[in-house]
Parts: C-alpha cells; sequence; structure tokens
C-alpha cells in the first residue's frame, strides 16, 4: 500500500546519542542545543488525543537521538499506550534504533517491540566507519566497536524471538562506501538472519538554510546516484534468489497508487512529537522552537496552560495540498502515482520549496520504475 497509509504516531524521544554517525542529518543543531528529552506529559497527551482520532493503534519510536537512550520513558510510554481503556490491547510498537544497546534493553525488546529497523550500514569496516561509537559511551560497552555490539544484539534478538510477533530488519543508509557492495550486504544480512533491508541514499543534512543557497554544502556532498540505481537493481535481484527483500526508499509506493509521497502530506495520520513539544510532520524535522527552511513542517503544538495541542490549520492544508497530480513537474510522469513528488522533507530541505522538484531522484525513481514496475505490497513499509 502507498507509504502515506502507514499510519502511526511517533515519538521523537530524545536528543541523546551514543553514536557519532559522519553523516548525521541532525547532529550539527542538535550539538548546538542543550539536551532535549519528550516529556512524559505530552506523550500520554499525544496518545490520549491520537487514539481518539484515529483507528491505528501502531506507535513508533524514532530519534533524533538514539530512542533507548530515555529506556525507562520508552518503557512508561509503552506500558501507558498498551494499558489504553481505548484498544490499548490492540497496540503494535515499532522503532527505528541504531542497535547499540545494552542486555538488559534487548531482553525487554524481545517482548515488547513488534517492529525493529536497526539503522545499519553493513559489514563491520562500513559500520565503524559511518557509524563510530560514540567515546563517551566506550565503557558502557567494553570498548566494543558498534558493529560488535550491533551483530551481537541482531543475532541475539532474532536466535531468541521464537514464535513472537517480532521483526528485526535493516535501514541501511548507502554513502560511497557502501555503493558498490549491495551484494555483498545481502549476504551479510542473510547470514546474521536479517530478511528484510530498506535502502536510503545519503541525501543532504538539514541546516538553517536550504541547500539551494547553501553553497559550501552542495559542493562538500559526494555521491553517484547512478551508480546507486545500478547496483541496487542488480542487489534486488540477486536478494529475490535468497528470500530477502532488498528495498530503496525510491521505491517506497511501488506497491501502489498515491499522488501524496508519504506520512508529510497527511501528519495528523501520522503526527510526530517533538522532544521540545511541537508536532512535526517529518522525520528529518525533529525539533520545533527553530525549524528554520523547515518550518512548514511543524503543524502544531502543545500548549501547558490548557494541557492540550494546538493545530496550525493552514499548514495542513497547505502540506495535504501537496500532490503529484497537481504539481507541473509531476503530471507527465509515468511514476508520478508511484512517487507521490517524491520525498518532501529531502525536497523542501534542497529547494525550499513545498512545490520543488528533485531532480536527480526523480531520474532515478522513473528509471526504477522503468525497470520494476509496480509489486505486491510491501510487508513492513519503511520506517
Amino acid at each position: 500500500m502507498p507509504h502515506c497509509n502507514k499510519k502511526m504516531l511517533s515519538f521523537f524521544l530524545t536528543t541523546k546519542c551514543n553514536l557519532c554517525c559522519i553523516y548525521c542529518y541532525n547532529a550539527k543543531t542538535r550539538n548546538e542545543i542543550k539536551e532535549h528529552t519528550l516529556p512524559f506529559e505530552i506523550a500520554k497527551a499525544g496518545i490520549d488525543w491520537y487514539f481518539e482520532k484515529n483507528d491505528s493503534r501502531h506507535i513508533r519510536f524514532y530519534g533524533p537521538g538514539e530512542p533507548t537512550q530515555e529506556f525507562e520513558l520508552l518503557k512508561k510510554i509503552t506500558d501507558y499506550a498498551k494499558s489504553h481503556p481505548n484498544r490499548g490491547e490492540n497496540v503494535t510498537v515499532e522503532i527505528q534504533t541504531n542497535g547499540i544497546f545494552t542486555k538488559d534493553i534487548r531482553e525487554w525488546a524481545l517482548n515488547n517491540f513488534n517492529i525493529m529497523w536497526m539503522s545499519f550500514d553493513g559489514m563491520p569496516d562500513i559500520q565503524e566507519h559511518n557509524r563510530p561509537l560514540n567515546p563517551l559511551y566506550s565503557d558502557v560497552f567494553e570498548h566494543r566497536s558498534s558493529a560488535d555490539v550491533l551483530e551481537d544484539n541482531v543475532r541475539w534478538l532474532i536466535s531468541n524471538r521464537e514464535n513472537r510477533n517480532l521483526m528485526v530488519g535493516a535501514r541501511v543508509t548507502i554513502t560511497n562506501a557502501n555503493v558498490n557492495r549491495q551484494i555483498e550486504m545481502v549476504d551479510y544480512f542473510y547470514n546474521l538472519g536479517i530478511r528484510y533491508v530498506w535502502t536510503n541514499p545519503l541525501f543532504y543534512s538539514v541546516g538553517k538554510v536550504p541547500v539551494c543557497i547553501d553553497e559550501k554544502k552542495k559542493q562538500s556532498y559526494n555521491f553517484k546516484m547512478e551508480s546507486y540505481v545500478d547496483n541496487y537493481l542488480d542487489a534486488y535481484k540477486y536478494a529475490k534468489t535468497k528470500g530477502v527483500f532488498w528495498g530503496s526508499f525510491l521505491t517506497i509506493n511501488f506497491d501502489g497508487e498515491s499522488s501524496y509521497h508519504c506520512r508529510c502530506c497527511t501528519p495528523l495520520s501520522a503526527p510526530h512529537l517533538t522532544p521540545d513539544g511541537y508536532i512535526s510532520a517529518c522525520d528529518m524535522v525533529v525539533l520545533g522552537a527553530e525549524p528554520y527552511h523547515m518550518n512548514p513542517f511543524i503543524v502544531g503544538k502543545w500548549n501547558p496552560s490548557t494541557k492540550a495541542f494546538e493545530l496550525y490549520e493552514d499548514k495542513i492544508k497547505q502540506l495535504n495540498s501537496r500532490c503529484s497530480t497537481e504539481m507541473e513537474h509531476c503530471k507527465n510522469c509515468v511514476a508520478k502515482l508511484h512517487c507521490g513528488g517524491y520525498c518532501l522533507g529531502e525536497t523542501v530541505n534542497e529547494t525550499g520549496k513545498l512545490d520543488g522538484q528533485n531532480l536527480v531522484k526523480c531520474k532515478a525513481v522513473r528509471k526504477l520504475f522503468e525497470e520494476l514496475g509496480t509489486c505486491q505490497p510491501y510487508k513492513y513499509l519503511h520506517p
């Protein structure tokens, strides 16, 4: 089904992180501010509000830091949702995690998560290059590498899940370090027991101004999209022979028709609660107080005086109107109903406009659609 149909309530739990990823899209912002953690009062009110307004009972934990860094809060939110009088027994729980957590956390995770997407860039040499451990946490993990801790946690979770309703998959950022090694990664993940993988080509980090007017950022970006597409197609075909799903962020809507790209354009069905008390429409906009050029994605705010969420209806309406059937550069595209105008967060970050066009990604999507066409609904939608 189209990705915009992934309806859920997301918690951007904390800015704390135990890795130092070389390409982190929000590291600069996080490093310039004091640490923030989502107050339980807001999370609790968010569950009450979302469960009243939506049929979905799917909740999700995400960045901007590593969610398990606030493990007690994560547990408290999960327990509240699962015990909620409004169909809490139907709650399912997803997390996007870097997988660098302790044994007590993974034991709890085994019995409480339904979907665990590990941010995982492949073989140890790539993982350690792209996603090294923060030195401040070295003692916690007995001076092991991030690759070693992550591999251990993945193997343990998969080998111990038995008949539990738990999927452990990988979400891979493709950089120049691994773009030509995708087939090798298929084998690597297969041997770890992972059967579902979503790959994302490297995108620009989020700053205070759009990329189109940030010459330094444009010059520092070095990624060959053509190489990603060619290697992806080879890996996709090879993965099928192994029984592995090898997905791409560029193909998230190939399993259905929609003029929307993703949940950004339907924020009330998939809101994201930020650590500083706002409602975001996008995973790329993780703090609300000063979103700068990404301000169109901040669609509401918690009011501590009224103990209620205030919605910015005009901004929600603007997002709702961003459709591939209405944008001139999409109207004649063969993939318009299987792309939806491409990722709105990346597009606004790069062009500064809600109706902007990501030319490089457009070309890549079209080539993949011409090669792969439509497909059966994905069992597990992109994180």
